[in-house]
């Protein structure tokens, strides 16, 4: 796996942005019954979740969630030097709507804008991008990360349909020339790619595509068995990195994947209880906007108040991995709303 370190970066903010309509457990009674919804509630913690109305991209969440971080952080949009839109549902396939929500927010011709194509580990992969531009010279760096998983979901496919939730991200990070230094751990294996997919919108398969193919697939038993053999270890490795323990971090911001594996984690680690939050039972598995939307929340907080530890991390989709090292995270300003 790649570790690196990085000096000089804070985390001044974060905004989440989820659709207004919500669907709890009893709206998939007309699919499945009584008895398969509350296996599956059980399996996954998940009771509720935000689902974008016909038109409501995650560009549209991370734009809304953006605008309400910088009036809140009051920064200049053309205080901005570097945007990055993290998401597996863009808005369209091109341009890359980092550069549309460029437009929208009014920033910067001198500010980078570009898209980065990943899902469930895509909030710590776009964290340590973020954390490399500063390093590069940068100084402020906007990070969104959203995703609208229930616009590629097959209604009647009980593994995805009551799991995943839409939700957009803004996170705002600054160059602190006296900020500790900052952990990372990433990682790929690109053989497990099938686990989780969805074969059609690029160019593999051309011409007409049938409705399966534009719909998500989901090997639910591998990905379990590929989180639970990897997150552990992935968490263990970037505290013998950054010199810490599990009692050393205050809190643990972990992909909301599912809460059996979210507490089978805990468990194995010896996480002092309270020090791993979740929040998948009402917004659903969020893809990479989870990390984000726990640190609006559950977290919130404790990371706006005294100096706190923090890990992140992030897994699945790809298949992908990452976990990020904040120490003395103090936030200026948290916020989540309906749009």
């Amino acid at each position: 796996m790649s570790k690196n370190s990085v000096k000089g970066v804070t985390i001044q903010g974060v905004s989440c942005a989820v659709p207004r309509k919500q669907l709890d457990n009893q709206s998939f009674l007309d699919r499945f019954d009584e008895k398969t919804i509350a296996d599956v509630a059980k399996l996954t913690g998940v009771l509720t979740r935000h689902i974008a109305e016909p038109g409501q991209t995650a560009g549209d969440l991370c734009f809304a969630a953006t605008e309400r971080l910088l009036a809140d952080l009051q920064w200049a949009p053309d205080s901005v030097d570097a945007l990055i839109f993290v998401s597996q549902t863009p808005d369209q396939r091109m341009p890359a709507t980092a550069c549309i929500l460029h437009g929208r927010l009014g920033l910067s011709t001198e500010c980078q804008a570009f898209d980065v194509g990943l899902g469930c580990s895509g909030y710590v992969y776009g964290t340590w991008l973020a954390a490399a531009l500063i390093s590069a010279g940068l100084r402020r760096v906007l990070l969104l990360a959203g995703d609208t998983s229930s616009q590629m979901l097959d209604p009647d496919d009980r593994g995805t349909a009551m799991l995943f939730g839409d939700a957009g991200s803004a996170t705002a990070f600054e160059y602190n020339e006296h900020a500790p230094l900052t952990y990372f751990e990433l990682g790929t294996d690109g053989t497990g790619a099938q686990l989780l997919t969805v074969p059609a919108g690029g160019y593999r398969l051309c011409g007409p595509a049938s409705a399966r193919d534009n719909t998500l697939h989901m090997d639910g038993s591998a990905v379990f068995g590929f989180t639970i053999s990897t997150v552990p270890p992935l968490i263990k490795s970037i505290l013998q990195q950054a010199n810490l323990t599990i009692s050393d971090v205050d809190t643990f911001a972990l992909h909301q994947a599912n809460k059996f594996i979210l507490q089978h984690i805990e468990k194995k680690l010896k996480i002092p209880a309270g020090a791993l939050p979740i929040n998948i039972e009402q917004f659903g598995n969020t893809s990479s906007a989870s990390v984000p939307l726990l640190l609006c929340t559950n977290t919130a907080e404790r990371i706006t108040g005294s100096p706190t530890t923090l890990l992140m991390a992030g897994f699945g989709v790809g298949l992908s991995w990452g976990a990020a090292v904040f120490s003395d995270v103090r936030l200026q300003s948290t916020s989540v709303f309906e749009v």
